[in-house]
């Protein structure tokens, strides 16, 4: 099976970036920016619908 990504983008920072969604915390934890430290929700970061429902389908899986 391939690997899937999702793609961030940092509300605070606008840094972008693409991360495996498994080594993500669920989309209500809270996630940290490696850029500027902002602190969110991890949903918040996602850049797209779609890449929230990866992270929640891999994150339920």
């Amino acid at each position: 099976m391939d690997q899937a990504f999702v793609q961030l983008l940092c509300p605070a920072c606008e840094k972008d970036w693409e991360s495996a969604p498994t080594d993500l915390p669920a989309p209500d934890a809270q996630f940290t920016c490696p850029d500027c430290g902002a602190e969110r929700r991890t949903a918040e970061f996602m850049r797209t619908d779609r890449d929230l429902e990866v992270l929640k389908e891999m994150t339920t899986a």
